[in-house]
């Protein structure tokens, strides 16, 4: 059996995979990854200039790496040769390169695709390193690992590494959308009508692998059996129930108004279904997680302030993991939320002192906070009276920090819950200091 072909292929469509038939035939076609293939990005330019060397593709599943090798070499006119690391040992590498040896004495360029190149053990990448240097072959590998933790440093020293990302929903609404319409290549034949909110399931559920989302709708025109594809077709091709809902519309603001409102409630069970609905229904996670901050300043406040830091950090690892592992940062920040001791009390500070903001005059800074940058600034009283906190006995002074006109005005009232217990307490031995000030003050006048 001969391994190697010259691109472009031609083989027939019967029987293949929908995956496989729609993979594109140039560049433009391709879908994705703008930050390396856009107009002037380093690879698209390598690729055109056909001064492409050995290149390893780093990405998830389905993120288009196996596809563009087999552009590469469709465009550059070379031999392509898939080999993979699960299947091949010392022995057929030799097998190999021996014919790509050849090839290239012949003036014939061969592209050695390796998927998972990562499951090849040292000895094994070792073996490449004198065909690569040669130029007998442009190795291409892909994987899914770090490059660095597992490729060999010689091999990364004569090969340019590329950073895939997973395909954003829209991205693959627009793969499914082409495959539904190619009479040649895909589905157009069967002038199916599918729901705009039917392929964003698809490609919600697909998690940025356009295989998936191909074999997904595949597996539901299959089942749908129609000329119009049916929500009960794509949950049997997924074996889970779709749940639609418009992330722009009513429902929409309707389950983050369950899910903030069972927080609120201190009802983890309900906050985590509410939860979970939106997260079924492929809402933005870190939309999710902009909310369970606010929950946290808003809700919670000062009662427990690690709140928020649960929130942020949960919204920070949501951006690290993505989906699906993410998802469990944002249920264990939803429980945080609800367990804990709430308080709005901070919230209504902030509204209080708007609305003092709002209905009295602007009143300027009193001269004792303002800082004497100048010598002239000094002279005119900027700074006089200003008493230093770590100058006095508990950092405590009698200075009043507000415009005369609010002064001795209160708008933090803390509650008698959670740490805000302890606030409040402090915050009446502060009150009281100053209080005794001014009894001082009063007595002396007398």
């Amino acid at each position: 059996m001969n391994l190697f072909e010259t691109a472009p292929p031609t083989p027939e469509n019967a029987g293949r995979p929908l995956a496989d038939r729609m993979r594109p035939q140039t560049l433009d076609e391709f879908v994705g990854q703008e930050h390396i293939l856009g107009p002037g990005k380093p690879l698209r330019v390598r690729i055109e200039r056909d001064d492409l060397g050995s290149l390893i593709l780093w990405g998830p599943p389905g993120s288009g790496k196996t596809t563009l090798a087999h552009l590469i070499a469709r465009i550059t006119r070379c031999d392509f040769v898939p080999f993979s690391a699960v299947l091949s040992g010392i022995k057929e590498i030799k097998a190999v390169m021996a014919q790509a040896e050849r090839n290239r004495r012949l003036g014939r360029r061969t592209v050695l695709f390796i998927d998972e190149i990562h499951r090849f053990n040292k000895a094994q990448q070792d073996a490449f390193l004198p065909y690569v240097e040669r130029g007998d072959v442009i190795l291409i590998g892909a994987t899914t690992e770090n490059p660095s933790f597992e490729v060999i440093s010689a091999l990364l020293s004569r090969a340019q590494v590329y950073s895939l990302r997973a395909l954003t929903e829209e991205e693959i609404v627009i793969l499914l959308k082409r495959a539904l319409t190619d009479r040649k290549r895909g589905l157009g034949n069967l002038e199916l009508e599918a729901p705009e909110e039917l392929l964003k399931q698809i490609a919600i559920f697909s998690g940025g692998d356009a295989r998936a989302a191909y074999n997904t709708l595949e597996s539901a025109v299959t089942a749908c059996g129609g000329k119009k594809l049916t929500a009960q077709a794509v949950e049997d091709a997924m074996q889970r129930k779709v749940l639609l809902y418009d992330k722009a519309g009513e429902e929409h603001y309707n389950l983050i108004s369950a899910l903030h409102k069972s927080v609120r409630s201190s009802d983890p069970d309900a906050a985590l279904y509410w939860l979970a609905r939106m997260l079924e229904a492929g809402e933005d996670r870190l939309y999710i997680a902009r909310r369970l901050i606010r929950m946290a300043i808003e809700d919670v406040g000062m009662a427990d302030p690690r709140a928020l830091e649960q929130a942020v950090a949960a919204m920070q690892a949501v951006h690290f993991l993505g989906i699906p592992e993410g998802d469990q940062a944002l249920a264990q920040a939803t429980i945080y939320l609800a367990l804990a001791q709430k308080s709005d009390a901070a919230y209504q500070a902030l509204n209080r002192a708007r609305a003092a903001v709002e209905q009295t005059m602007a009143e300027p800074v009193p001269l004792h906070l303002r800082n004497p940058v100048t010598k002239a600034m000094k002279q005119w009283g900027y700074g006089r009276g200003y008493q230093h906190a770590h100058e006095f006995e508990s950092a405590l002074t009698t200075m009043e920090c507000l415009p005369p006109s609010l002064a001795e005005v209160r708008f933090y009232y803390p509650t008698e819950r959670g740490l805000e217990k302890r606030i409040a307490e402090r915050l009446q031995e502060i009150r009281r200091f100053r209080s005794q000030r001014d009894s001082d003050k009063d007595s002396q006048h007398t």
